[in-house]
């Protein structure tokens, strides 16, 4: 897929609609996930109908449903987009 043209909402609700997934999958409720995590019910609520979250929140939730180290991985790897920023790296 290219994401190039996405707009921020737009990985918002694709992040949204896959904690969501993974929450149906193991069969938590809202309600559970939002106890258990420590997010507001009306904070997870919104969050899988619009994106819509704090940071600390989304890592609450990610927390809660075993996917951190997904997280933890980001922007490990580098991603250069010319030479300049090779030779800046180093």
């Amino acid at each position: 897929m290219d994401y190039m043209w996405d707009t921020p909402s737009d990985v918002s609700i694709r992040l949204a609609e896959r904690l969501k997934s993974i929450r149906k999958r193991k069969k938590i409720t809202q309600q559970q996930l939002a106890g258990r995590s420590n997010v507001s019910y009306a904070t997870l609520r919104k969050f899988e109908k619009t994106g819509k979250i704090s940071l600390e929140s989304f890592i609450k939730i990610s927390m809660e449903l075993g996917v951190i180290n997904e997280l933890n991985g980001l922007f490990t790897k580098p991603v250069y987009s010319d030479i300049e920023e090779v030779i800046n790296a180093k």
